[in-house]
């Protein structure tokens, strides 16, 4: 067991309680803001460029046009349109419409990332175009999994308790879910020379195979589209292994936790969580969807993006040069007058490069290996070889609208596939299909059946070619003709193919971002920030939240990164209620 750090008075989560940070390293050396610091901080920050214009580079220039209003701030995207995997596509069916996304259809308001999404979009004035889908939603109540040949609906509310356990104990999806519970707890903890392991290893070892394989494996499917066997635990598992080093088993920590009524979350969290409590969200209706179980927008995710855009080219201080590729990041100079400048080209005319400004600081917003292909040092070509080491996957998206309402056989969020799924059941390779017409209501303003399946991720890793648009569709109407029945032509068809979308923090994740951490601060020491889903979580409010932490961090004037979070290892604290 990590010994306890010394305990912290302190009001968060919007309730009184106070905390007791559990240290899973050294005690840190933190730099507090001053106002000494601060004003040298601002003062520095002259001239910024943020490379990449999707969500992340977004939300980055915002943030520094309304925290640093003094600065000058030049955006650069290599495509002709902002909003990155935030596309949302209005097509038309008769003489209505419909909503198509193509990238990530629905937020969760969770604490404290989504609430600062929501925050945002209050600054931004977008309360009137969010719609919500309430807890007691048909689509937050009703979420399937597929296995071996049927729907699975998951135990949950919304079905009587005599239901839920009788899906729990017939349903084959739940075979040997009882017996890892019942002994996990006896379990074996792992070697502690084992710093990190796989998460299907993780929920293997602890629970039993088929728990991982049959229902983890899905779920990470939903979320990342990636293989359970690759990706990390101590990363995206942490609460449960934290649970194993503590205590010793996930069942005694969670025990203690409803007995004792406390709550660990990262110690980085509770900043922000102050935040909240002091600044609560102003606007009644988003104190609303902050309970809901997900919410979007009438037009689309895609809103937000376009949103953002505006506002940033309301600036006069804001230079959007879309259509410009990155070929190289430089660092010139010495002490004081060490600079940053970039060498672009336009994507219509590659061949010819050009030299940009100096820039006083850097947040770039492109993805590990991209950053590490561009940065040059004295003319030569300088490794940042830790963010060269983390792969993304693939993705197909297909949007189907079929004119007739009544089509599903249930209705809820949707459906995942396991990796155990018969070969029979997915020759696809599909990872899970989204009832749309359940999940955003009130979004598309003629009746109908909308779902959209995705394909591929991590089951096409190494191949050299994908599915076409006609292929894909082909795919997609086989898959629900199989699993839903639905035979019927859709009248409205997108295909869309999103290479290397979403990065797979694999095993060893933390410790390659920690090493990154130490070669960015050494060798730009605050010039260089990165932010982004490649690096401290793949999700839009992910990246919302890492470039308000990237734009705070210059003006406070600390010397950050972007990948502070990973500098000694993760803290933890435990909130627990205040005795009256």
């Amino acid at each position: 067991m990590h010994p306890p750090c010394h305990v912290i008075t302190l009001d968060v989560l919007l309730k009184r309680c106070y905390t007791a940070s559990w240290c899973q390293r050294s005690p840190a050396r933190r730099a507090y803001a001053t106002a000494t610091t601060s004003a040298r901080g601002q003062n520095e920050v002259k001239e910024v460029a943020i490379l990449g214009g999707g969500i992340t580079g977004l939300a980055s220039a915002w943030y520094l046009s309304q925290e640093l209003p003094h600065a000058k701030i030049t955006l650069y995207e290599g495509n002709s349109r902002l909003g990155g995997w935030l596309h949302s596509r209005q097509v038309d069916v008769g003489d209505s419409n419909v909503v198509f996304e193509q990238g990530p259809r629905t937020l969760r308001p969770s604490v404290p990332n989504g609430i600062i999404t929501l925050e945002l979009i209050h600054k931004l004035g977008l309360e009137d175009q969010v719609i919500m889908t309430s807890k007691n939603s048909v689509a937050a109540q009703n979420r399937f999994i597929y296995y071996p040949d049927h729907l699975v609906r998951m135990p949950g509310p919304g079905a009587p308790l005599w239901r839920n356990f009788a899906t729990f104990f017939t349903e084959e999806v739940f075979r040997g879910v009882s017996s890892g519970m019942l002994w996990e707890n006896w379990q074996a903890q792992r070697p502690k020379s084992l710093q990190d392991e796989s998460v299907g290893s993780f929920v293997s070892r602890r629970l039993g195979p088929a728990i991982a394989d049959n229902i983890v494996s899905a779920v990470f499917h939903g979320i990342y589209a990636g293989d359970i066997y690759q990706l990390s635990a101590k990363t995206l598992f942490s609460t449960p292994t934290l649970y194993e080093d503590l205590y010793g088993s996930i069942s005694k920590g969670l025990l203690k936790g409803m007995t004792s009524g406390n709550l660990l979350v990262p110690e980085r969290d509770l900043q922000t969580l102050r935040y909240f409590q002091d600044k609560p969200l102003e606007s009644a209706k988003l104190r609303a969807v902050a309970k809901a179980s997900v919410f979007t927008f009438k037009k689309g995710i895609g809103e937000l993006a376009e949103r953002l855009e505006l506002k940033l080219r309301e600036n006069s201080r804001v230079r959007i040069q879309t259509k410009t590729q990155i070929k190289e990041l430089r660092q010139n100079g010495n002490g004081i007058k060490t600079c940053m400048n970039l060498v672009t080209s336009r994507s219509d005319a590659p061949n010819q490069s050009s030299g940009s400004p100096n820039f006083t600081h850097v947040i770039s917003t492109l993805s590990g290996k991209a950053l590490n292909a561009i940065y040059r040092h004295n003319g030569k070509n300088q490794c940042l070889r830790y963010l060269d080491q983390s792969p993304s996957v693939t993705v197909m998206v297909v949007n189907l609208f079929f004119s007739n309402p009544a089509l599903l056989p249930v209705h809820g969020f949707g459906y995942l596939l396991p990796r155990s799924l018969p070969f029979t059941q997915n020759p696809e390779r599909a990872l899970g299909v989204v009832f749309d017409s359940d999940a955003t209501v009130g979004q598309d303003n003629i009746p109908g059946t909308k779902l959209t399946v995705m394909l591929g991720g991590h089951w096409w890793d190494g191949w050299d070619s994908y599915p076409d648009e006609e292929e894909g569709a082909s795919m997609a109407k086989a898959i629900i003709a199989r699993h839903l029945g639905i035979v019927e032509e859709p009248q409205a068809v997108h295909v869309g193919l999103q290479r290397e979308c979403i990065p797979q923090y694999t095993v060893g994740h933390d410790y390659r971002m920690q090493g990154a951490h130490q070669l960015l601060g050494q060798e730009f020491k605050g010039r260089l920030r990165v932010a982004g889903n490649s690096y401290t979580g793949v999700g839009l409010n992910d990246c919302v939240r890492a470039a308000r932490d990237v734009v705070r961090g210059l003006v406070t004037g600390e010397q950050k990164t972007g990948l502070d979070t990973y500098a000694e290892g993760v803290a933890w604290a435990e909130l627990r209620p205040r005795k009256a």
